[in-house]
């Protein structure tokens, strides 16, 4: 099994291997250095590989540890972000761009899963989004019409593949669906074969622009001409951060009592949104289902998201067993679209792709493309459309202007007194609390056989109090989405150092005094 940056354990990660190399990195001089090991860092790097440069895959943990692993695994041209939002941001023309950008990611997919005989399950499928009251009908024919008209095969259907009621229904013609994992290591190993190089369990510490961009990690120095942030979210500080808000989404694996496993895509029109589709993993098929969305750090009790997910699948679903619960992380961009191109404020030989919303799975292939592109300078139509530099005043503003002012009021809470609790005693095993020790704040967790985990709260990207995340046993950062293990170790970026280890004997000693 595969580990992931969470408690929980995804379908996905429970029945797939840890991904072993079959070459060993003697060289240490490249001309692209990807940094990350997910779907776009691996996407991006056998593009470029099979493009003639000489690549190199940087992992701070294992492939597919961070929300590739995590993902619902949906394949689609119909996104988060409805065409009725992407019109109005950027025009109807940018839009079909969008459209067409989304269906030739998800043909690079095929064709590499049919070239290189990769064994990931993929599948055609089509998908449905349905309405359930009058106004959801009328947003239902607006954004039917805007899909219309950026290009997708949309129409009116009196069916969906799902046994929940609805009044109307749209069909969507040219999505997919595949086992993220599978694919990875696919690519992986058909980009060892090509040259390319992996090294896993190598954080990267620091980045020197000499007369070669020098990459220093743990394993060595490494350098190259070119650098890809493929880590979903640039790590340090950077203007992207406060364009991207994180958010987190809950998913389920169950069986079915009756074995009617829906074969297509469906997507109801909540605000968060619930969504369904069916996988097979090792000859067993499972109903996936995902929602619940909520800012990153902002629900003081994540079980209770598992728990009504729950219940929404089993009031439509005869469930025989929930398998696998988990859920993961993804980026909001301020104006609707991923950035995908030159990091901001860095020099030209520095790029990132990021704030994919829910649609990483296809994003990840269009940031490949386009990122392959850039590399090799040539002509993309894409270029502007998903430049990270991009400026624009209307577009978005009102989502920029709202997580800042909300990244502000955590600024602000910090100085603000902890929930008085009356001693770690109180603290019941597998429970985490920002507790007020003295004159400081300690974050404290118990685990199940009694040991205490004591750590300073502080995240160390840019100073806000990180919160408990109870459902994957994490502290998570409201601010810009950092996640920390129990003993203050790094999950998930931007933040690139661990939290302050408060020694568990110290902590113990003290609290025998008061």
């Amino acid at each position: 099994m595969i580990h992931r940056d969470g408690n929980c354990t995804s379908l996905w990660q429970d029945h797939t291997g840890i991904y072993k190399s079959d070459r060993d990195v003697a060289d240490h001089h490249y001309d692209v250095i990807v940094i990350g090991g997910g779907i776009t860092g691996i996407s991006t790097a056998l593009l470029l590989q099979e493009a003639g440069k000489k690549c190199l895959v940087l992992e701070a943990r294992n492939l597919c540890f961070g929300t590739t692993g995590g993902t619902t695994a949906h394949l689609n041209t119909l996104l988060d972000t409805p065409y009725t939002t992407i019109s109005k941001n950027f025009g109807e023309e940018n839009a079909a761009l969008v459209a067409r950008a989304t269906k030739e990611a998800i043909e690079l997919i095929n064709t590499n899963c049919k070239r290189y005989l990769i064994d990931c399950d993929f599948m055609e499928a089509d998908a449905f989004l349905f309405a359930q009251d009058e106004k959801q009908e009328r947003e239902l024919e607006d954004i039917r019409k805007a899909s219309e008209a950026a290009g997708l095969d949309v129409r009116y259907t009196t069916g969906i593949p799902v046994p929940i009621p609805f009044t109307k229904a749209m069909q969507a013609k040219g999505q997919a669906k595949f086992n993220p994992t599978l694919y990875v290591h696919g690519l992986a190993r058909v980009f060892e074969e090509l040259g390319g190089a992996i090294v896993q369990e190598c954080p990267v510490q620091a980045i020197e622009k000499n007369d070669r961009m020098e990459v220093i990690t743990i394993k060595g120095r490494f350098s190259a001409v070119d650098i890809v942030y493929a880590t979903h979210i640039p790590p340090g500080i950077n203007l992207l951060h406060l364009r991207c808000a994180p958010w987190r989404s809950y998913a389920m694996a169950v069986t079915l009592e009756n074995d009617q496993y829906p074969e297509d895509l469906a997507y109801d029109m909540h605000d968060p949104y619930n969504y369904y589709r069916t996988q097979v993993v090792d000859g067993q098929k499972y109903l996936v289902a995902g929602g619940m969305d909520h800012k990153t750090g902002h629900e003081e009790e994540t079980g209770r998201c598992f728990r009504e997910l729950e219940s929404i699948v089993r009031q439509h679903f005869p469930v025989r067993e929930v398998c696998y619960r988990w859920s993961s992380q993804y980026f909001e961009p301020a104006d609707g679209l991923p950035y995908i191109g030159h990091l901001p404020g860095e020099q030209e030989h520095i790029f990132v792709a990021t704030g994919y919303s829910g649609n990483g799975m296809v994003y990840s292939s269009v940031a490949a493309l386009l990122l392959r592109q850039l590399i090799l300078q040539e002509p993309s139509p894409y270029t502007e459309l998903f430049d990270p530099n991009r400026i624009k005043p209307v577009a978005g503003f009102t989502n920029f202007i709202k997580h800042n002012a909300d990244v502000v009021k955590q600024f602000a809470e910090k100085f603000l007194p902890a929930e008085n609790i009356p001693g770690l005693s109180a603290l019941a095993p597998g429970e985490g609390k920002v507790v007020k020790y003295e004159d400081q704040k300690l974050a404290v967790y118990k685990s199940e056989s009694g040991e205490v985990h004591a750590i300073h709260p502080v995240c160390t990207h840019m100073r806000c109090d990180v919160k408990w995340n109870s459902a994957e046993r994490s502290w998570d950062c409201p601010c810009h989405g950092a996640r920390y293990d129990v003993d203050g170790n790094v999950l998930t970026g931007p933040a690139d150092r661990a939290l302050e280890k408060v020694g568990v004997s110290t902590l113990a000693t003290e609290q025998g005094r008061h």
